[in-house]
């Protein structure tokens, strides 16, 4: 699997400007969502991101060797369990309830945190009465304050407006603290919803951030897969577990060497097997540009890819098959297998060699 970095750095650099007067930082969690964090945080060190968020207090401690001088926030927040590598590492953790933000101010002798404020997710983060209750505390204030979008993907839902106004009325809560509410597609929703700190996370990765516009985000990625043979098949016989699929032709079929052990779906499966949602049609590869698709069912280590049409000696064993690249888009990826560029990235094995490029 190729990883441009030069691609990342030139999406953060689209981020930071469409953020306006808002400083940009990037989420780098679940290992830069699955492209390499210990290449990716470090790259966009050199970009100039000085803000970087992990899911926990582990992925922050092997990041900050690296980034010996950014700010690394740690979204899950803080634990007794994890309370000393927060300290030793330098990291800020992001309190998430009353109960963290009692242990943390009781404990932490005034070092810096960042306080999540619910808002309309229901899921991390104090309540807007909980908020309030702890400005008017003694408790140290927070650096930063930060809440999260539900539907900015949906540009036209109100939530996204509902959100915005009650967030920035707690602004006042917090005179010293900075404030972050924009993810990738929240940036989209322009200066209202910037702050003074904005967190792309799936746009530096070449993912689309939902907003119904062409990205204009880089490919980032490039996952190919080695074909392990060429078969012959004829028409009639079948392919695959279950028989899913019957071959209405003679046909040629590369069989390469990846399966959902890698992150290639099996709800990517093609032709004669139930689909996962009315808007998966199941996966291609490509080969110099040309799709060809995925037939039957995918298997563990195994898919199937019916390249007929090809010419006989354009695929041969021992070659690559894109998986999702420049032909086959991270979207066009996500939506054959159902689901979303996030939850593919972040679930590409570790059986692919990372080279990463700038």
């Amino acid at each position: 699997m190729a990883v441009d970095l030069g691609a990342l750095a030139e999406n953060w650099r689209t981020m930071r400007k469409l953020s306006g007067n808002a400083r940009c930082g990037a989420a780098v969690k679940a290992d830069a969502y699955g492209t390499g964090a210990g290449h990716a945080a470090p790259r966009l060190a050199r970009e100039g991101c000085r803000d970087f968020f992990v899911a926990d207090a582990n992925e922050g401690a092997r990041l900050r060797p690296l980034l010996p001088d950014a700010k690394i926030h740690v979204l899950n927040g803080v634990f007794e369990g994890s309370f000393a590598q927060t300290l030793a590492h330098d990291l800020i953790p992001v309190i998430n309830s009353p109960e963290q933000a009692a242990f943390w101010c009781g404990n932490a002798d005034g070092r810096p945190y960042a306080l999540h404020i619910d808002t309309g997710m229901n899921r991390l983060g104090l309540t807007p009465e909980q908020a309030v209750r702890h400005s008017e505390s003694s408790a140290p204030a927070p650096c930063l304050v930060m809440s999260h979008f539900a539907c900015a993907d949906e540009p036209a839902h109100p939530l996204n407006a509902r959100q915005m106004r009650m967030f920035s009325g707690l602004r006042d809560c917090f005179p010293a603290a900075e404030m972050s509410l924009a993810n990738s597609a929240g940036i989209y929703l322009g200066p209202g919803a910037h702050h003074d700190l904005t967190r792309p996370g799936i746009a530096l990765y070449g993912g689309e951030a939902g907003t119904g516009a062409v990205t204009p985000m880089r490919p980032v990625i490039t996952a190919e897969a080695r074909i392990l043979m060429v078969r012959q098949a004829k028409a009639g016989e079948t392919v695959s577990y279950g028989a899913a699929h019957t071959l209405a032709r003679d046909s040629r079929i590369a069989v390469c060497g990846a399966g959902y052990a890698d992150g290639f779906h099996r709800s990517a499966s093609g032709a004669g097997v139930p689909l996962r949602s009315a808007v998966a049609q199941g996966a291609f590869g490509a080969f110099d540009g040309n799709r060809v698709p995925v037939i039957g069912k995918i298997t563990m280590d195994l898919t199937m890819f019916d390249v007929t049409d090809l010419p006989e000696a354009a695929v041969n064993a021992g070659d690559w098959i894109e998986l999702m690249g420049p032909t086959i888009t991270l979207q066009d990826a996500a939506t054959a297998a159902g689901t979303v560029s996030y939850e593919l990235l972040t679930s590409l094995g570790q059986r692919y060699t990372r080279r990463h490029h700038d």
